[in-house]
């Protein structure tokens, strides 16, 4: 459903435009709630509603006996918030999330399929410029292309 790289801006009010295509694609499955929490890489994960509800459940059986599944569901449980878009299109990014992502003004979506992440430009073209060139054997390794 999410595909692309999109630039864009923060505003004065910590708030963010999403882009077009991603609005369009929301519109266009009736998506209006979000929820946006710390993700992976030190990007910022944005879960339609009903992703959300299907991440929850997933991560809700991990036992919770096991100290990694506590300290991971206590930071992606902990960093959620709900996102709603306004009339114009935009979410409010919470602040100490903007702190974990290193957001300060210019940021990157990424749209991944089931999801969109939301990057800071800097750590997106470092992640970017390291992943680059291993792109093949990565794809190596996880996928059998028939």
């Amino acid at each position: 459903m999410f595909y692309g790289e999109f630039e864009h801006s923060l505003d004065k009010k910590s708030r963010v435009i999403i882009p077009a295509k991603f609005r369009e694609a929301l519109k266009n499955n009736s998506i209006e709630n979000f929820f946006i929490t710390r993700g992976l890489d030190h990007c910022l994960f944005l879960f339609p509603e009903d992703e959300w509800r299907k991440q929850e459940q997933k991560f809700k059986s991990i036992s919770f006996t096991k100290l990694e599944a506590r300290k991971f569901n206590r930071l992606f449980f902990s960093g959620a918030s709900e996102a709603i878009c306004d009339s114009q299109g935009r979410i409010l990014i919470p602040q100490y999330l903007k702190d974990f992502a290193s957001i300060e003004k210019d940021i990157v979506f990424i749209g991944v399929s089931n999801r969109i992440e939301i990057w800071s430009k800097v750590k997106w073209r470092e992640f970017y410029e390291n992943s680059r060139d291993t792109f093949e054997d990565t794809a190596e390794k996880l996928i059998d292309f028939e």
